[in-house]
């Protein structure tokens, strides 16, 4: 079974990517649901903010209190890195288990599909690694349409994140996606098909 990380700015087209490997009969793990899922039911990740940041962040039903920590994490670089420490080691190894999943399931593949796959250290986890870059226009269009925002805030979004080209040096192969979908379905077909031989 191959490995396959999956990243790149928002807006280029990961999701596209994910779903055909899916069609491929791969198997995917958003990240950022992986994420999402172990704050709500991981005792030890909770544990674990709360003995760094306190119980402020959490409401008394349990959920996080995301303003509160990101009030926290965005004016301390040092809180930021304790925190992208505790949550990833969590997110890796629930990836570990998803992979094992996804093997016993006989699954060609599975993508892990992570916007910070490199920095988090998922990529270590990767035979290979695929960034999905697109035009800033693209990107602003696409985030505007799924989230129901205006074109400034998209542009700002776009802009605060790496460049294509960082991930682009980062990663084994590329997918530049113009706005064409079938164009950029097909050619992930291909690529995934080439990879997956």
């Amino acid at each position: 079974m191959t490995v396959i990380g999956i990243t790149g700015p928002t807006g280029a087209g990961k999701t596209t990517v994910l779903n055909v490997l899916e069609e491929m009969g791969g198997a995917a793990a958003d990240c950022d649901q992986v994420y999402h899922g172990l704050l709500r039911t991981s005792a030890p990740l909770q544990a674990e903010l709360r003995a760094r940041f306190g119980g402020k962040i959490f409401a008394e039903n349990g959920g996080l209190r995301r303003k509160e920590l990101g009030a926290i994490v965005f004016e301390d670089p040092q809180a930021l890195a304790d925190l992208n420490a505790v949550t990833h080691r969590h997110i890796i190894a629930e990836l570990k288990r998803l992979i094992e999943r996804a093997r016993a399931e006989n699954r060609p593949a599975i993508a892990l599909d992570a916007i910070a796959l490199i920095e988090s250290g998922a990529a270590e986890l990767c035979d290979v690694t695929i960034a999905v870059t697109a035009p800033e226009d693209v990107r602003v269009g696409r985030i505007m349409a799924r989230e129901g925002i205006s074109e400034a805030y998209a542009r700002a979004r776009v802009r605060a994140q790496k460049p294509g080209s960082w991930f682009e040096e980062h990663c084994t192969y590329t997918l530049r996606n113009n706005g064409d979908r079938a164009g950029f379905e097909a050619r992930a077909r291909s690529l995934l098909t080439q990879i997956l031989d």
